[in-house]
């Protein structure tokens, strides 16, 4: 099973998402968002953006 993207209500009422490895563990999490699918293209924001991306040092 690959990594996978969850969306959940906070405890203040905002959704949130998370990424989790395949062996269950939270690699990232985004920020809050004030509806379900306000987070789900917040995921879909974060695909988009690491296709590829390089991994650099600061």
């Amino acid at each position: 099973m690959s990594g996978k993207f969850e969306v959940y209500e906070d405890r203040s009422g905002k959704f949130r998402f998370r990424l989790k490895a395949s062996n269950g563990q939270i690699v990232a999490s985004g920020e809050a968002y004030e509806s379900k699918a306000a987070a789900k293209k917040g995921c879909e924001s974060v695909q988009k953006a690491a296709e590829g991306a390089p991994v650099v040092d600061a």
